[in-house]
């Protein structure tokens, strides 16, 4: 079976937990081999999780609106320790205030991030996204 390890968590100051068990659930029960570090998540404790577990991917949940603040820098810090081209999923409620989605969107994909996710997004949409990259993935190693 293909690795499709993933870590999950809240990012920083952030203590919404109900999302994250939501999400640990989801992911556990579509067969992802999920980290769950819970809540007040650093970067730094996403990259050491990820390195540790062979991770494919990295998701990020947010629901305070300062998920910007706390994701920025995160996609240099991952080329930076040897995770270049690790997925980075983010969702929720990631920025503060009502905004438009897209201009939110644009900013995340600048960042670095693969998929955004606005909030009250179901599980089964970002389940349907990483299953996709996850087989893009596979599918890119066995013909490299």
């Amino acid at each position: 079976m293909p690795n499709r390890t993933m870590v999950l968590g809240v990012i920083g100051a952030d203590v919404h937990a109900v999302g994250n068990q939501i999400l640990n659930f989801a992911f556990t029960q579509a067969g992802f081999n999920v980290v769950n570090l819970g809540v007040m998540v650093s970067q730094e404790e996403f990259i050491e999780a990820a390195i540790e577990s062979g991770a494919q991917a990295i998701v990020v949940s947010s629901l305070y609106g300062h998920g910007e603040l706390d994701c920025r820098g995160l996609r240099d810090k991952c080329d930076e320790a040897g995770l270049k081209g690790i997925l980075l999923y983010v969702g929720g409620n990631i920025v503060v205030g009502k905004q438009p989605f897209e201009e939110v969107e644009k900013r995340f994909h600048a960042m670095g991030f693969d998929k955004v996710f606005g909030p009250g997004t179901p599980p089964e949409v970002t389940i349907e996204a990483l299953i996709k990259d996850f087989e893009a993935r596979e599918k890119a190693a066995e013909n490299a």
